[in-house]
């Protein structure tokens, strides 16, 4: 089983190249059948690479005493944080590159470059700072594109043993652990949440929605975090940036359970003084938080929120774009899913041009 799921993946992916990366003798050793925990701790273990990066190194951009080489890729990662870190016009900056690896399921380098992403994203001086953030939380995400159901949409894993990495997240294409690979990402973003938190009350929406996006993330035992996007909820007047808001709060509750916050939730989508839009993402989030039917009451107030213009517009928000397949925005997807699970999905769902409905 795991060797021929070995072999399939091997065809989508630069074996040459991979044959040099000093990785693969670890990962051909876990196909074999090796132990996982065996490799905890080592030097190609990227938590353990990830929390030995030192503060002046993620400060002072010293990019050199980061172990890229250890990991798939690493230095075309280094290389688009150097290029990003740089400022350049935006064809030469490596823009792009964190979020395409991620999505191509190769995880592990990408995560040594949430630090930096980061602190691009805190310099509010810096060109690409909007471009930055919305990459830092893309590693800290498994298996989340196309993802729309009350079963699994915000749904964060909890932490994993050694034994239980490959049934929660699987592996990467290059057959490194993925949970490794989304654990270290959490925890390098709750490191950095002191630069985040701020962010919540940046001048640009965008900032503030992906600040709230990769705030969602973090491993929040104490609630800090969702009591900020509480807090910047309150004084928050975008009605988008205040869904993003709701949605980082439903995020962070399902990681960290708390009770009075699903019951928060179901106020929110109730209470006919807010934006449309917040009480939307109010609806979904107390969806995820609860296994309660779905009241009446709250399928007509979707069915009367939920219109083709609110939907495209839901869809800057980067759950309802990671959510929505390719002929169906995210919020579309999410009431048929959630609400309508026995409708199927759209016909042309597998054709990548084609446009939302």
């Amino acid at each position: 089983m795991i060797g021929s799921d070995w072999t399939r993946r091997w065809k989508r992916f630069d074996v040459g190249e991979w044959r040099t990366d000093p990785t693969f003798a670890m990962c051909r050793a876990l196909a074999d059948g090796a132990a996982l925990s065996s490799f905890a701790g080592g030097p190609f273990d990227v938590r353990a690479a990830v929390s030995g990066i030192q503060a002046e190194t993620k400060d002072g951009f010293l990019l050199e005493q980061v172990p890229w080489e250890h990991f798939p890729q690493g230095n075309r990662v280094r290389e688009a944080v150097y290029l990003l870190h740089s400022g350049g016009s935006p064809a030469g900056t490596g823009t792009g590159v964190v979020s395409g690896m991620c999505a191509d399921d190769m995880r592990a380098a990408a995560v040594l470059a949430v630090p930096f992403l980061i602190r691009i994203a805190a310099d509010t001086r810096h060109p690409h700072r909007a471009d930055a953030l919305a990459e830092a939380s893309a590693p800290a995400r498994a298996r989340y594109f196309g993802v729309a159901s009350r079963d699994e949409l915000l749904l964060h894993r909890g932490d994993t043993q050694y034994d239980d990495l490959y049934d929660d997240y699987g592996v990467e294409v290059t057959f490194y652990p993925a949970g490794w690979s989304v654990a270290a990402a959490r925890a390098a973003i709750t490191a950095d949440t002191a630069l985040l938190q701020p962010l919540l009350d940046d001048p640009d929406p965008t900032i503030r929605i992906y600040a709230a996006y990769a705030l969602a993330t973090a491993t929040d035992p104490d609630c800090a975090v969702r009591a900020a996007f509480r807090t910047r909820l309150a004084a928050e007047p975008d009605p988008i940036v205040r869904a993003a808001l709701i949605l980082a709060t439903a995020e962070a509750t399902r990681t960290h359970s708390h009770p009075p916050t699903t019951t928060w939730m179901r106020e929110q989508w109730e209470n006919r003084t807010q934006e449309p839009e917040a009480r939307l993402a109010a609806a979904i989030g107390w969806l995820c938080l609860t296994d309660e039917p779905a009241p009446d009451d709250l399928r007509t107030a979707v069915d009367n929120l939920a219109t083709d213009e609110r939907a495209h517009a839901m869809d800057d928000l980067p759950w309802m774009a990671c959510a929505g397949g390719s002929g169906e925005t995210g919020l579309r997807c999410c009431i048929r899913k959630m609400l309508h699970p026995e409708q199927p999905d759209p016909a042309d769902c597998d054709d990548p041009w084609c446009p939302h409905h």
